[in-house]
């Protein structure tokens, strides 16, 4: 995906409608047998709120994400967990039911498909 190719998500949805979104991905989270596992015990409100900032940065908000911690280096930071493609299959499961929660338009909801799902393929590692 090219910058030409990318959506104002952040203007579209809204920081509300965003955060909302991370807030309905991590309730599902909090009950999975593959991917809560994966999150370091009494930290998931911390994981929350850094992959809220994240996408509010990424699409077009506030720089808090930046600010606080630095150039993302998902691959990094994520080097420590087993993501297989169950994994990832998951966590795009989950992260589109909470998409699709809300109020997210046909063509807006298949960008953020398409772009969550590239972010999804990059973080695989097993």
């Amino acid at each position: 995906m090219t910058a030409a190719d990318e959506l104002p998500i952040y203007e579209l949805l809204g920081e509300a409608r965003l955060s909302a979104i991370v807030a309905g991905f991590y309730r599902r989270v909090a009950t999975d047998p593959i991917l809560e596992p994966m999150y370091p015990k009494g930290d998931m409100a911390g994981a929350e709120e850094r992959l809220r900032q994240f996408l509010i940065y990424r699409f077009g908000g506030p720089q808090t994400y930046i600010e606080e911690r630095g150039h993302p280096r998902l691959r990094m930071r994520h080097l420590p967990f087993r993501i297989d493609q169950a994994a990832r299959d998951r966590w795009m499961e989950l992260m589109m039911a909470a998409v699709d929660e809300h109020d997210v338009a046909p063509e807006h909801r298949d960008y953020l498909e398409r772009f969550l799902g590239g972010i999804a393929d990059f973080m695989r590692n097993a």
